[in-house]
């Protein structure tokens, strides 16, 4: 669970990032979740777009995404949306 000092660390550093995937008309899928994972494994922190399209809300796309993944819910701002996962290995970012 992510303190809102830590939240807020994280969506300062999602403000610059590129949005990296888009939730589209085919709503979330395997494919999808496969991606997500591989994308915070690499990344820790990624930003994702739902388009006007897929089945689902933003906020539905973060609850399924979050849990599917096993990440953090950082921000849902309009249609795109911020997920974190801390890679145990090798952390890039530092949140003490």
């Amino acid at each position: 669970m992510l303190t809102s000092k830590q939240r807020a660390k994280l969506r300062s550093l999602a403000n610059t990032m590129e949005t990296i995937l888009q939730i589209g008309k085919g709503g979330i899928n395997d494919q999808l979740i496969k991606q997500v994972d591989d994308a915070l494994t690499a990344r820790e922190l990624i930003k994702l777009h739902v388009l006007e399209t897929a089945p689902e809300t933003p906020r539905e796309a973060m609850g399924i995404l979050t849990e599917a993944t096993n990440s953090e819910p950082v921000q849902v701002i309009g249609r795109r949306l911020v997920l974190y996962r801390r890679n145990e290995k090798e952390p890039v970012i530092q949140l003490d």
